[in-house]
């Protein structure tokens, strides 16, 4: 009971949030984006929250691929230790990775050393700006009044604790929809088939045991890939800090996704799908 009531504060923190930023000016709004594709979702939400008036500052990479200067928003740098040449060779690398032939047994392996390529660079970023007192102290003193992020790497959730700021996310969701684990969304195994099982939502008894082994496999995931954030987490905080709960913290949840393309499932009141935005809608194409 106490879980759901928390649930409840945060979803009504981030939709009084929403509503706050649609219909007054000159609220200060911090974005911690996520590098590459993922950007040009948020890059178009944070022009339009700019051209409502609001302060908005980006916090950057000094080394990065398309977090390019506007005039919608000021980018605060903060430096990386590498060059712009090994970043391209890791995006080259990663893209070229998912069009070399693999057997069926090799994909897993294969699949995590490739994003793992990305995630370490992403992880340096992470560390670079978390132990850099300068931009902390910059951070601190500016008095935001939100932080806006993309939680596929948990970079900024870990930013906006640190902070003590309300956060927003948005994305297109975990490989393992994690997404509604850490919300508190009943997503029984039986009837919601797990990411990579390519099972429909009429499975047979065998296949929903092998699902319910999958499902098993999802935190254990999460902790393979993030471990080392939690760790620079908890030198951050000072405290023992577990990434479950700091996604947990989560104001609202904007998901890039349409509700009905998905299998059917209880979710949770600050969980609001959105549609497929991945880049800037264009003009409707002649018969």
């Amino acid at each position: 009971m106490a879980f759901l009531l928390q649930a409840f504060q945060r979803a009504s923190a981030g939709v009084f949030l929403l509503a706050l930023w649609g219909v007054t000016g000159g609220e200060k709004l911090l974005v911690v984006p996520q590098d590459g594709s993922h950007w040009l979702s948020m890059k178009e939400i944070v022009e339009l929250l700019s051209e409502r008036g609001h302060d908005i500052v980006v916090l950057v990479p000094e080394v990065n691929l398309l977090l390019r200067e506007s005039k919608y928003y000021t980018r605060k740098l903060y430096p990386v230790p590498y060059p712009q040449e090994e970043m391209k060779d890791r995006y080259r690398s990663f893209g070229n990775s998912h069009f070399a032939e693999r057997s069926y047994l090799s994909t897993p392996q294969t699949e995590y050393r490739n994003v793992m390529i990305v995630i370490n660079m992403y992880f340096t970023n992470c560390e670079s700006l978390l132990k850099n007192s300068e931009t902390l102290q910059f951070l601190k003193e500016s008095k935001f009044d939100a932080l806006f992020t993309d939680p596929a790497l948990p970079c900024g959730v870990i930013l906006a604790e640190y902070l003590g700021l309300p956060s927003v996310y948005l994305f297109r969701g975990f490989p393992c929809a994690l997404e509604y684990k850490f919300n508190g969304s009943p997503s029984p195994v039986s009837y919601i088939p797990r990411y990579y099982t390519q099972f429909s939502d009429q499975m047979t008894f065998c296949q929903r045991v092998a699902n319910f082994l999958a499902n098993l496999l999802e935190t254990p995931l999460l902790y393979l890939l993030f471990s080392k954030y939690q760790d620079l987490a908890s030198d951050l905080l000072r405290r023992d800090v577990d990434l479950v709960s700091l996604y947990q913290k989560g104001s609202i949840w904007l998901l890039r996704y349409d509700f009905v393309f998905e299998f059917p499932r209880p979710v949770m009141p600050n969980m609001v799908f959105i549609g497929g935005t991945n880049c800037k809608k264009v003009e409707r194409l002649a018969q």
